[in-house]
This record gives structure tokens, sequence and C-alpha cells, in this order.
């Protein structure tokens, strides 16, 4: 790809936040028990990382912001079917499925980060949400009975993400993995 048919789509802030997040969630995935330190400290990064994204989606570069990729039901649906029929349009940003997709994330790794916390908070009285979690007087088995189940699910989302990327990088011929480590694609 010639430098000159390359658009800078993808921020740097952008690029960080999504690469920092798969670092960040894969160690608190992989060291949820044996590494109980490093797991809460992970759950701690990959919260503030979707704060901050969360802010960077309303105030952002143009393809960061919400409003420049979240899309109605009835558009993801539309989409999908023109995926599945190898019709779709090519975006420059997000489509309407990964915009989707962006969206089902953030809200996943955000409810399981929160869990986290409330668990810790109801095992030590202590942390970010410690006083919320014992003045609530939480169950703690149901709250790491959820944590799991939305660690799990956001795991089932970042492989159903990982297809989607690859399906569209074969059906329009670029490497969109590339793009989000350079920032750009071919205009």
């Amino acid at each position: 790809m010639n430098q000159s048919e390359d658009k800078k789509i993808w921020d740097l802030f952008v690029r960080f936040f999504h690469w920092s997040l798969v670092a960040g969630f894969f160690i608190a995935y992989l060291t949820e028990d044996e590494l109980a330190g490093l797991h809460i400290w992970a759950g701690y990064l990959v919260f503030s990382l979707v704060v901050l994204r969360i802010v960077w989606g309303v105030v952002g570069s143009r393809h960061a912001r919400f409003s420049d990729f979240v899309y109605g039901p009835s558009q993801v649906i539309g989409f999908l079917k023109q995926t599945l029929a190898f019709k779709a349009p090519r975006y420059l940003g997000h489509n309407p499925a990964g915009g989707a997709m962006v969206v089902a994330l953030l809200l996943s790794v955000l409810i399981t980060a929160a869990l986290g916390m409330l668990l810790f908070g109801t095992e030590t009285q202590v942390g970010a949400l410690g006083t919320v979690a014992a003045t609530a007087g939480l169950n703690g088995e149901l709250l790491e009975d959820l944590h799991e189940f939305f660690a799990n699910f956001t795991l089932f989302l970042v492989a159903v993400h990982v297809v989607g990327v690859l399906f569209e990088s074969y059906v329009h011929r670029e490497n969109l993995v590339r793009s989000m480590l350079t920032g750009r694609k071919q205009a």
C-alpha cells in the first residue's frame, strides 16, 4: 500500500487503548487466582482504560467518537446480512457491526471490572468500591459468579470480534489488524 493512498483513521489514543485493553484483559483473565495482586491491578487498569475510552468516545477524533460508529439495530442487522452475502459496503471507520461490538465489549469489560471491584470490596472492605460493598451487604458468591460470567462473556465477544475482523479483512482485502497498529487505512 502506497503511503499517499493511506488515510489516518485511528488516532494514537484509540490504538494505545485497544492494545492496552487487550493486554490488561488477558493479564487479568489469566492471573485470576494464582496472582491475585496482579489480577486486581490489571482489573483497575482495564476499568480505567474503559472510562477514558468512553470520554474519548465523546470528545475524541472523528472516527473515535461514538457518533461516528454507533448505529441502530436495524442498520447493524442489515449490515450483517449484506456481509454474509459478501455485499457489505466498506467503511473507513468502524462498520455498523464493528461499532456494535465496540459498545458490547466496552459494556462487558466495564461490568466485569466493576463486579470485580465490588467482589474485592466484599472480601477486604478496601479498594475503589470497598466501602460500597461493605455497607451494601453484597453477596460475595453471587458477585464472584457474575464476575466470572462476564469475564467469560467478554472472552466470547473477543473471539467473535477477532473472527469479524479477519472476515472483513478478507472480504475487503485489507489488513485491519495492521490498521489498528499503524492507524492508517487505504482511502
